[in-house]
């Protein structure tokens, strides 16, 4: 069951992925280079696994949910400010 979460964290990241890569052959809109793609997968990789371990360490299913939440909301925070710089750090995109 473990393995099957991992392999279902990885694929996850992949065809996620894999939305802005096809819309790249369909629009100039979107444009990704290699290190956006590297630090997306990065960040999802790192939000995924960080769930698994919550998951596999916590017991209580209502501490699952709130550490959960909070990894995804600091994605979310994270995702923003390299996207539109919600803080205005050096991280931010154009």
């Amino acid at each position: 069951m473990k393995d099957k979460r991992l392999i279902a964290i990885l694929l996850s990241v992949l065809m996620i992925l894999l939305i802005p890569f096809v819309a790249m052959q369909f629009t100039n809109q979107v444009n990704w280079n290699i290190a956006d793609f590297i630090v997306m997968g990065v960040l999802l990789l790192v939000t995924g696994l960080l769930c698994e371990l919550v998951f596999r360490r916590v017991k209580s299913v209502t501490n699952r949910i709130i550490i959960c939440g909070i990894i995804l909301f600091a994605l979310f925070l994270v995702w923003a400010e390299f996207a539109v710089g919600i803080f205005g750090t050096p991280f931010a995109g154009d």
